[in-house]
């Protein structure tokens, strides 16, 4: 394995839209979305390109790409961003036969690093849903504290569904 994880290019965020767009059903259902809510593949890539026009401190989103030797295997996404204060994160790992491989606790780690330098954070949550076990599990590993479970519409995408929320915190600077 030789993971990569990086900023994605504008020209990238195809990844994000066919994952989504490519899902099963059951698939969205355990993660959280409502294939309902999915915008359009043209409104969304347009919803992109503006996002990739703003300076890094007015963005909505930040999208990371995770690469295992060159090829995409995930991505991550922040949002709610309040830049140098905190943001939520999401990940994915985009296609069945790379999950369960091990990548997931890695990835988050390095998307952590990336998102508390571009976005100077100092704190980072997470909701996943509550029944889908694998993105909680990796959140515990990569050092993620558990904070509560409740109820809400975490996103745009999301129905109403039980959440769990994780955060981190960045970690202080020892002084010389």
């Amino acid at each position: 394995m030789s993971l990569v994880v990086r900023e994605m290019a504008e020209s990238e965020v195809d990844l994000v839209i066919d994952y989504f767009h490519a899902s099963t059903p059951e698939h969205l259902e355990l993660i959280g979305v409502d294939p309902a809510r999915l915008p359009r593949r043209e409104d969304w890539r347009a919803y992109y390109a503006f996002v990739f026009q703003q300076p890094l401190e007015r963005r909505e989103t930040l999208l990371l790409t995770w690469l295992d030797d060159e090829r995409p295997v995930g991505f991550s996404s922040a949002d709610k961003i309040s830049f140098g204060q905190h943001a939520h994160m999401h990940l994915h790992v985009t296609t069945s036969d790379d999950r369960r491989r091990g990548l997931g606790v890695e990835a988050v780690r390095r998307s952590v690093g990336l998102y508390f330098e571009q976005l100077r954070l100092k704190r980072l949550f997470c909701e996943p849903h509550a029944f889908n076990a694998a993105p909680n599990r990796t959140l515990r590993s990569a050092g993620f504290r558990y904070l509560k479970t409740h109820v809400t519409v975490p996103g745009p995408l999301n129905f109403r569904q039980p959440v769990t929320r994780w955060v981190i915190t960045r970690p202080q600077k020892l002084d010389s």
